[in-house]
C-alpha cells in the first residue's frame, strides 16, 4: 500500500463495523477517533486507533504486490510492515440502557471472527488479518487514561496486520534467468612453466 495505508485499513474496519452495527439493529454511527471527543457523543461504536508497531517477523522482507504484468510482480525491498492496534468501545446513547450497545458489540465481535480477512480495491486488493487482540486490566487501564475526562465503557482491542507501507516506487530487479545450460568450449591445454 502506498501511504495512505494506515487511513485505508481504519476506513475498511470502519465499514465493517457498520455492517455488524446494522445487523444487529442498533441505531447510530461508528465514530473514528478519541473517545473523548465531542463527535464521539451519540455514536454507537468508537473505533480508535492507539498502537502503531512494526511487525517484527515481516520486517527484513521484500513486500510482492500484483502488478499490472502477471509475470512480473511489484517488488518492494523498503517497505514497512506494520501492526496496527484498534480499540473498539461502545458508544453512548441518550435515554439507552448498556444492553443496547453491548448488543452491538457481540455483533462486532462475530462478524470479525466469522470473516477476520480485510481486503478488496480500497486496500490495493492486498489482505490483512484483523484478530481478538487480549487487553490487561493494566494495559487497558493506560489506555483510558489518555482520556481523564471519559467515563469508561466496556471495549475490546483488535489487531490489524500486515498493513504495508511501500516506497513511492518498486525497486529494478534483474531479469530473471530462463537459460540455465552449461555450455563449455574447446578444451585449453594448460601451459606449465
Amino acid at each position: 500500500m502506498k501511504a495512505d495505508g494506515i487511513l485505508r485499513v481504519t476506513e475498511a474496519l470502519r465499514e465493517r463495523l457498520k455492517v455488524a452495527l446494522a445487523s444487529s439493529g442498533v441505531p447510530g454511527t461508528v465514530f473514528v477517533g478519541p473517545l473523548d471527543d465531542a463527535d464521539a457523543s451519540g455514536a454507537a461504536l468508537i473505533l480508535f486507533l492507539y498502537r502503531i508497531v512494526p511487525n517484527p517477523s515481516l520486517r527484513n522482507r521484500v513486500h510482492r504486490v500484483e502488478s499490472t504484468d502477471p509475470k512480473k510482480p511489484d517488488v518492494f525491498q523498503n517497505s514497512i510492515p506494520l501492526d496496527l492496534y484498534f480499540l473498539v468501545t461502545v458508544g453512548t446513547t441518550q435515554g439507552a440502557s448498556e444492553e443496547t450497545p453491548l448488543r452491538a458489540l457481540g455483533f462486532v465481535i462475530q462478524q470479525l471472527q466469522d470473516d477476520p480477512n480485510l481486503t478488496g480495491p480500497g486496500l490495493s486488493y492486498e489482505t490483512l488479518r484483523v484478530t481478538l487482540e487480549p487487553l490487561t486490566t493494566e494495559e487497558a487501564s493506560r489506555i483510558w487514561a489518555l482520556f481523564p475526562t471519559a467515563n469508561y465503557r466496556t471495549s475490546i482491542a483488535y489487531l490489524a496486520t500486515p498493513v504495508w507501507i511501500d516506497p513511492l516506487v518498486p525497486s529494478l530487479l534483474a531479469e530473471r534467468v530462463n537459460d540455465d545450460q552449461l555450455r563449455t568450449g574447446p578444451k585449453v591445454a594448460e601451459v606449465m612453466s
